[in-house]
């Protein structure tokens, strides 16, 4: 079983979940896209870095082995959660 891709498909699942519910938004707006957009670009850095010089390496019998640039497609699933979470959660307790 792809353990990595079935976790990470239900961090963004309960993440566009939890923006609904909490009524935040963020994800129709059009600066938070910008703003993902830069994390990106320092994914790519670090993470592509990590993943092609096999610091961190993936057992293949738990991720689906897409790859962008080296970088698992798990990870910006992660990514996008970890990243979108801080920023519903600020904006909701900011309140």
């Amino acid at each position: 079983m792809k353990e990595y891709t079935l976790i990470a498909a239900c961090s963004v699942i309960l993440t566009v979940l939890i923006d609904k519910i909490t009524k935040v938004n963020i994800l129709k707006k059009k600066d938070f896209y910008l703003f993902l957009l830069v994390i990106l670009g320092f994914k790519f850095l670090v993470n592509g870095y990590l993943t092609n010089t096999n610091i961190v390496m993936y057992n293949p019998e738990f991720f689906l082995n897409l790859r962008l640039a080296g970088i698992p497609l798990e990870d910006f699933m992660f990514g996008f959660s970890m990243v979108s979470l801080g920023i519903i959660f600020w904006e909701y307790f900011k309140k």
